[in-house]
């Protein structure tokens, strides 16, 4: 693709010779990056880039939006897409994921990969995200998922030492930065579904509105909410603050799909989340999904409540704010999860 580079502008008529260039005023510098090469000819993927190895990479950054910036030596991750989800009034897929690592990494609580570059799809170039490569160390189920090599250091501190119990104190203190109400200021993603953030005063409203009922909305047009399974669930809608004291509620950061696989533990025994769908929300709605599909050991879970102990009745809420995430695993993946919506909305309304 280099062929695409204006030589004539950047070299002139000499025959040899050297010259500095600024990348954000070469717009075409882009074009240095063989797509094929780093993707082939798969409709999406990821994949580990040695930066020089990949010299072209560095092409992807906006250099313009960077202060006192120098480039990265270890691996890179590189996902792509070339058709990714897209809604009208969302960001770019991977412009909401970058937007969401930032959101967490500012709170300086736990720790997230740091992205170099992101852009939407346009032309040969499929949609990317380039950020730091996390190197993840096999885990020991006797310590909770600690690295090996960590785990010697840890093992006579016991189970508070572990990543899973670091991590629990982390995600409290991630949930103590809060907003004045529920959502935030951009749409965004919860795997590949739209997630409306549109801002509420009212949790209760928020939750219904902006989650079930969206969700609800979504798997009509899909042809998976018959006319019982939307009765049910435009039911528990209405009666939302029957099960939810608003009182206790409070907007709090949310990664917002933190499931078993979107935290790692690096060569240093630190956890890393990833993939984030963040909002501001009640933080049980975070637990619930943490146990929907498992992921977190024990220690995780006395951790995080030792460090922000639980409201009364939380454990009774757990399936309500998993309804969330059924509802879009049932949107994404079709009617095979349709028994456990079911199951929960006969739990609560009948």
């Amino acid at each position: 693709m280099s062929e695409q580079l204006d030589w004539s502008s950047l070299c002139g008529s000499a025959d040899s010779g050297s010259r500095p260039i600024e990348p954000e005023k070469q717009a075409d510098w882009s074009s240095l990056v063989d797509w094929t090469s780093l993707c082939g000819s798969a409709d999406s993927g990821s994949r580990r880039i040695e930066p020089e190895k990949h010299l072209g990479w560095t092409s992807l950054i906006d250099w313009s939006s960077l202060h006192g910036f120098s480039l990265p030596s270890q691996s890179l991750l590189l996902k792509w897409r070339r058709h990714p989800p897209q809604a009208a009034g969302w960001p770019p897929f991977f412009e909401a994921e970058a937007r969401g690592l930032a959101l967490l990494a500012q709170t300086n609580t736990v720790r997230v990969p740091r992205v170099y570059a992101h852009g939407p799809a346009t032309g040969a170039r499929p949609a990317f995200i380039v950020m730091e490569w996390v190197d993840s160390a096999p885990a020991r189920r006797d310590v909770g998922g600690l690295p090996a090599r960590a785990a010697d250091a840890a093992g006579a501190k016991g189970s508070a030492a572990t990543p899973g119990a670091l991590l629990g104190r982390q995600l409290a203190a991630l949930h103590c930065a809060t907003a004045d109400a529920y959502g935030l200021d951009h749409n965004n993603f919860c795997g590949d579904t739209p997630q409306d953030n549109r801002w509420a005063s009212s949790w209760v409203e928020f939750y219904g509105q902006r989650r079930l009922g969206f969700q609800m909305e979504l798997a009509g047009r899909r042809g998976l909410m018959p006319r019982e399974r939307r009765w049910r669930l435009e039911r528990l809608i209405a009666g939302l603050a029957r099960w939810i004291d608003e009182a206790a509620c409070r907007p709090s950061l949310l990664h917002g799909d933190l499931w078993g696989g979107n935290w790692l533990v690096d060569a240093a025994g630190r956890p890393v989340l990833i993939d984030p769908a963040v909002y501001y929300g009640d933080r049980e709605a975070e637990l619930a999904m943490c146990r929907l599909f498992g992921g977190f050991p024990p220690e995780f879970y006395r951790a995080y409540d030792e460090a922000w102990p639980p409201a009364p009745g939380r454990d009774e809420r757990i399936p309500l704010y998993q309804l969330y995430h059924l509802l879009n695993h049932l949107n994404l993946f079709g009617e095979g999860y349709g028994s456990q919506v079911d199951a929960v909305l006969q739990r609560y309304v009948g």
